[in-house]
């Protein structure tokens, strides 16, 4: 008998009565029930949140912030905003009340969760843009009791509007902050410009310094040649004032030497009157001419010896003047030099130069006047020598005398002529003498002025130079501090520079954009590679495969593993296991087509492969029912009782909720084992769109259970040809 007959013959028994056939559409309906339900009772629990009630209490007071800058004062009240956006986003109904009610109500179950925002929840939120802020809180208020999955929703919910909160009030401290760095950047700026402007007043006083110590160094220089210099100068001075003391002495000299010479030569003119008239005497009487003449011979000498003395003191006379008005040139000259040299400006030079020039033109005018005097002396001692000799020639042959009585006697006229010129010449010497005498006197008074201010120019000019060379130092110490000046500026400018290109200068849009990003930095892009949708959705691939193993189990509550009498036909074993397995597959196939329809089109689940899900699912029912037939065959009632503890087994390590990694050992180990967990893989990724490389291999898996699955029933079916006490009287009976 072929295993298609002997599924045929079975599906006979089962449909020969009208019991029989309401109970195999119960059993088809069965997985479909039981998925159904579930789904339906699990499609969308998120979106019906709104049926749970939870208290609301808002204590908040509010606060108030003022605007640094504008000195603008806002109200803010957080807990209010906390409330709204509660009530705008759905979630779970939110009854505001007070705290005694909350508490009470969460703890009786009228309330699944309070939220209570207390009364500094505001204040303590505006206080994130101070320096010591405080954290906002808000309690939560739930009670296991009532549902632990509400616990956890409410606090999800709560999650939400605290991140909601904190984003809000992180934007509005980072708008704040980023704010205070807009107005940190224009006053940088404006310090960066002042502090270029410091660099640049740093640098001309920088080069001013270094031009005042290079003025300094230079004036330091002059005021120690003016310093030499001018104790130079007050030596000459000092020089000038001795020699003007010794042209006052001389010159004194001098006015009392033609004083003198004045007075003789008046006695000179008195005696040559005297001697014209004694010649013109001589005239007549000559007896007594020879020792008259030896007599005058005499006096002729004396005379010539006393004007050669006379002429000889004009001589120094005019010696003197001459050295005094050389000497004066010299000193001119030289106190010229010595002012040019010292940078003594020209007009006062020239006012010098002029007073020298003043008490210069007198003694001038005197030298000449001794040089004529000195001259006229000179003609007066060689004219009186003159008469010394012919005196003494005359003494010497007094015949001859008479012969040039007449002669002596018109040169006794010529000579008293000549005496009394030489008598005016000496008082013109004496007068002359005189006002040499008060011109040296008034140079010699212009002298010693001349050496005081010349010792005070010298002391004032070594003060000076002193105090030039203080100057010097001071100056270079300021030009090294105007450089490091310089330097600080310079760095203090690029210091300052540099920062202000790392703080932010952002425009208002800018500023909203970068607050808000900082406000909520992290935004979760939810990229998903494969979507369920809903919860139910979420959860259909486990349900599926769970109620597809239902299904399966309750098919042998009716079908018959094995067919006995193909056992005792000697027909093949494969055959009688195909036979058995063929016809709770037929009926499984209702039952997952039955399951589809209604998750597809009862509950609107999406499935992105809906013809590969169904075949998917004929799979898994087909290793479903071989596996349970396998272990009905083999093991009897113990095989069934097992298929049921399998199921409890796959029930929690399929993975189907909580990813399997979660699972604790052994556990764990088994989920690679069994073959629910590839079931529920393979619809994952069939309703949601995953990978084909993970169905082609769920697949393979399911196939290799079916087939093992199969082949164990052909061995059991071969053992069962021979009937044995334990077969015909069995310990256990379902």
């Amino acid at each position: 008998m072929s295993a298609f007959r002997l599924s045929v013959s079975e599906l006979r028994r089962l449909t020969s009565g009208r019991m029989p056939r309401l109970a195999i559409l119960a059993m088809a309906l069965i997985p479909t029930l039981y998925a159904g339900l579930y789904l339906w009772a699990n499609h969308d629990p998120y979106d019906r949140l709104d049926e749970i009630p939870a208290a609301l209490v808002v204590q908040d007071e509010g606060a108030t912030t003022t605007d640094a800058s504008t000195g603008e004062t806002t109200t803010a009240n957080y807990g209010d905003d906390v409330a709204d956006q509660l009530v705008e986003d759905g979630g779970f109904t939110w009854v505001e009340t007070d705290e005694a009610d909350a508490e009470s109500g969460v703890r009786t179950g009228r309330y699944d969760a309070a939220l209570v925002v207390g009364p500094e929840f505001s204040a303590d939120l505006v206080s994130s843009g101070e320096f010591e802020p405080h954290q906002a809180s808000l309690r939560l208020v739930t009670n296991d009791a009532n549902n632990y999955l509400a616990t956890t929703i409410a606090e999800t919910i709560v999650g939400e509007v605290r991140d909601a909160i904190a984003a809000e009030v992180g934007t509005e401290a980072a708008t704040e902050f980023l704010d205070g760095f807009d107005e940190i950047h224009t006053n940088l700026a404006d310090a960066v410009d002042g502090a270029g402007d410091l660099q640049d007043g740093a640098a001309d006083l920088d080069d001013g310094a270094h031009d005042l110590a290079d003025g300094a160094t230079d004036l330091s220089a002059g005021a120690g040649t003016a310093a030499d210099g001018a104790a130079t100068l007050a030596d000459g001075a000092q020089q000038l004032s001795a020699g003007t003391g010794d042209l006052v002495a001389g010159a004194d000299d001098l006015a009392a030497g033609t004083g003198t010479l004045a007075t003789g030569a008046q006695s000179l003119s008195s005696g040559a009157s005297d001697l014209s008239a004694g010649l013109e005497d001589l005239r007549g009487a000559t007896a007594d001419l020879p020792d008259q003449a030896q007599a005058l011979a005499d006096g002729a000498q004396q005379v010539a010896d006393g004007n050669a003395e006379v002429a000889g003191y004009g001589d120094q006379a005019a010696a003197a003047a001459s050295d005094v008005v050389d000497s004066l040139d010299s000193w001119r000259d030289d106190v010229e030099q010595t002012l040019v040299d010292q940078g003594v400006p020209q007009d006062e030079i020239d006012t010098i130069l002029a007073t020298l020039d003043e008490g210069r033109a007198p003694v001038e005018d005197a030298a000449q006047k001794v040089q004529g005097a000195a001259g006229q002396l000179d003609d007066l001692a060689d004219g009186a020598a003159q008469v010394s000799d012919g005196a003494t020639s005359l003494a010497a042959g007094a015949d001859d005398l008479r012969a040039g009585v007449a002669t002596a006697a018109d040169g006794g006229a010529d000579l008293a002529d000549g005496a009394a010129d030489l008598a005016d010449g000496a008082a013109a010497a004496a007068d002359g003498a005189g006002d040499l005498d008060d011109g040296a006197q008034q140079l010699d008074s212009a002298a010693g002025a001349l050496a005081v201010g010349a010792s005070d120019l010298a002391h004032g000019t070594a003060d000076l130079d002193a105090g030039a060379q203080t100057l010097a130092a001071g100056t270079g110490s300021l030009a090294a501090g105007a450089g490091d000046l310089l330097t600080g500026t310079g760095d203090l400018h690029d210091g300052l520079a540099d920062g202000l290109d790392d703080v932010p200068d952002l425009d208002g849009e800018t500023r909203t954009e970068t607050a808000e990003t900082i406000g909520d930095p992290v935004a979760v892009d939810a990229d998903s590679l494969s979507s369920a949708g809903t919860y139910g959705a979420g959860l259909a691939p486990f349900f599926l495969s769970l109620a597809t193993w239902i299904g399966a189990y309750v098919l042998f509550l009716l079908v018959r593993p094995l067919s006995t009498r193909a056992l005792a036909s000697g027909r093949s074993a494969l055959g009688a296991a195909l036979g058995g397995w063929l016809t709770p597959f037929l009926l499984g196939v209702v039952q997952v087509v039955a399951m589809l329809a209604v998750t597809f089109f009862a509950l609107h689940i999406d499935i992105a492969h809906g013809l590969g899900t169904v075949l998917f699912m004929i799979l898994v029912s087909a290793t479903y029912v071989a596996i349970v037939q396998a272990l009905n065959v083999y093991l009897g009632a113990a095989g069934q009782f097992l298929g049921l503890v399998l199921m409890l087994v796959q029930l929690v390590t399929a993975g189907g909720t909580f990813p399997w990694q979660t699972i604790p050992e052994p556990l764990r180990s088994l989920h690679q084992l069994l073959p629910m967990t590839y079931a529920v893989e393979g619809l994952r990724q069939l309703m949601y769109g995953g990978s084909a490389s993970t169905v082609a291999r769920d697949v393979a898996v399911l196939a290799g259970f079916l087939v093992v699955a199969l082949a164990a029933t052909t061995y059991a079916a071969v053992r069962q040809r021979m009937w044995t006490i334990t077969r015909l009287e069995p310990e256990l009976v379902l």
